[in-house]
């Protein structure tokens, strides 16, 4: 089908009027990159108050020695061909996070509310520590993101 000038006209303006509808002049741009945008965006705003919650070096360094403990158990469950290092592992790592969370912090763990975001965004601060982005010294140290 041949569209006319009168036909891209009126879908032009539908989407001017709608903006969940793509007009013609953005085809080359993916219909999927607001999406996946969008979720970036949701991702980093999480990350942003996780890092809120982690605001004590206490605690900060408690859970980077935990994920570091289920790293390890990870590790040795692989060789050893068994479970019982990476439970040993995740029981450690929750553990040090939870002790900084009650003890240090003063707060409720994330992982409480968001498990699954609140475990990808702690081996995200883990990596952010390693790459120097974060410090376990003090806050004045941390990279702006």
């Amino acid at each position: 089908m041949i569209r006319t000038d009168t036909q891209t006209t009126a879908q032009d303006s539908t989407a001017a009027a709608d903006p969940r509808i793509k007009s013609s002049a953005n085809h080359n741009e993916p219909a999927h990159k607001s999406v996946i945008k969008t979720e970036a965006n949701a991702q980093q705003k999480f990350y942003d108050f996780y890092l809120e919650e982690h605001q004590n070096m206490a605690c900060r360094r408690l859970h980077f020695a935990g994920s570091s403990f289920g790293l390890l158990g990870l590790a040795k469950s692989i060789k050893t061909r068994s479970p019982k290092p990476l439970l040993k592992g995740i029981a450690a790592g929750y553990g040090c996070a939870w002790v900084g969370h009650f003890f240090f912090e003063k707060n409720k763990p994330a992982s409480f509310k968001f498990p699954l975001k609140s475990f990808v965004s702690d081996f995200r601060m883990y990596t952010d520590v390693l790459r120097g982005n974060l410090s376990l010294r003090d806050i004045k140290y941390d990279k702006p993101r």
